[in-house]
């Protein structure tokens, strides 16, 4: 980095105009990449229908994407780390939207499931980056409400995506969900290029351990794969068998290869916190909880309850509202009182929302079924999230920004992967 960089990195306010257009940039790059992930689902049975696929083809679209972007955050993290979050992060945005064109114009579900793969490498490229931006660019006392707005309007992006898949499905095309992902994009790009800073690891010296994130990537891949067709193929079939030991044993050796390398790609040190340790595991729970109620809700409203897909996606508008009213308070909150019990009643609101969830069938009323476990569902949601991804980055070094970034994305995509 050039000497002249050197001041941006720790020094904006968000009280600025420029704190605020960096703010907004992440947002943005980021949600593309949180809608996708959700928007996705409510678009699965109209991809079925005109590419007459079965639900595993179905569920390989989501798969797909998710597996890539799982096991390559760690590399995206770290490469921002050292090469410049704003780089990689620029780079992962153009990446993410070319493919989000490929995925437009697939001519099958095979194709359709090849791009959304490739789409995950984009994904895994932004995702880290623009937390890291967040962490590595504001000064210390204004970094828990840049990350608390950053998770909150993260949340109502992810809330909103099945309303919007909806909305586009009913009025244009399923394409048309992901051709959204291209004005989105270049108005990233160019705010980044204009307000963004350029910081990076000062520290980050020597090469970059790509054995390490090999390894990690394998372990992820491996493992996923074999729980998420265990259940369909049996878990006595070969391919799940060589799978889920192929990840165990990768991720034996990654941690083996962490504890030696010189240059880690997951510092183990980071996990000496308690506090850090304790935050991703709470992470791996909501989001395995989120990513469930996302991918299986809007498909069972239009398949038992027969709503339509815009009917569907509506149905979820309520953890929009709440997570945008109460997203912020709960932030600072978290600042004032501690995280501890946010993070503790949080999650305990949202199993009681899914647990309404089941009460969901064809014959009951939006108002008297699907409303009351949306409430408490988004109500969780709002009290979990923004302190939860706050408190992940600041037990971690602000120079490890990137891959502090990174190990909470992937407990986070894993959790919504291994539901």
């Amino acid at each position: 980095m050039p000497p002249a960089e050197a001041p941006a990195q720790s020094s904006l306010s968000l009280k600025t105009a420029r704190g605020r257009l960096v703010l907004t940039a992440t947002v943005l790059g980021s949600s593309m990449a949180f809608i996708d992930s959700t928007v996705v689902s409510v678009a699965q049975p109209t991809i079925g229908r005109e590419f007459h696929a079965d639900i595993a083809g179905l569920q390989w679209v989501s798969i797909g994407y998710l597996l890539t972007l799982s096991g390559l955050l760690l590399l995206g993290g770290a490469l921002g780390d050292r090469l410049g979050r704003r780089r990689i992060y620029i780079i992962g945005v153009s990446w993410f939207a070319v493919a989000s064109l490929l995925c437009a114009v697939s001519p099958n579900i095979t194709f359709l499931i090849l791009f959304r793969v490739i789409q995950g490498i984009g994904g895994a490229l932004l995702t880290p980056g623009s937390l890291a931006i967040l962490e590595a660019s504001f000064r210390k006392e204004d970094r828990s409400a840049a990350i608390g707005a950053w998770s909150g309007l993260g949340g109502i992006a992810t809330a909103f995506a099945p309303f919007l898949g909806g909305w586009l499905i009913s009025a244009v095309s399923w394409r048309f969900i992901f051709v959204i992902n291209l004005p989105i994009a270049i108005a990233v790009v160019l705010l980044s290029l204009r307000v963004v800073p350029e910081t990076h690891d000062v520290e980050q010296t020597g090469r970059l351990d790509y054995v390490g994130s090999a390894l990690a990537t394998l372990a992820l891949i491996g493992v996923s794969y074999g729980l998420v067709e265990g259940p369909a193929m049996g878990f006595g079939a070969p391919a799940v068998l060589v799978a889920l030991l192929g990840g165990v044993v990768a991720a034996v050796l990654f941690v083996v290869q962490e504890m030696r390398s010189p240059n880690p790609i997951v510092p183990l040190s980071l996990f000496k916190s308690r506090q850090f340790s304790a935050t991703n595991v709470v992470t791996l729970i909501v989001y395995a909880v989120l990513g469930g109620v996302f991918f299986l809700l809007p498909i069972e409203l239009q398949q038992v309850a027969h709503y339509s897909p815009i009917g569907a996606g509506a149905s979820l508008l309520p953890v929009t509202f709440i997570l945008l009213v109460l997203s912020a308070p709960s932030g600072r909150l978290a600042q004032r009182i501690g995280p501890r019990l946010q993070m503790s009643l949080g999650p305990i609101i949202v199993a009681v929302g899914v647990a309404l969830l089941g009460r969901v069938d064809a014959s009951g009323s939006y108002f008297t079924e699907v409303l009351p476990a949306a409430f408490m569902f988004g109500l969780g949601l709002a009290i979990t999230v923004a302190p939860l991804t706050s408190t992940a980055m600041s037990s971690a070094p602000p120079r490890r920004a990137g891959i502090a970034s990174a190990i909470n994305n992937t407990v986070a995509r894993t959790g919504s992967l291994l539901f």
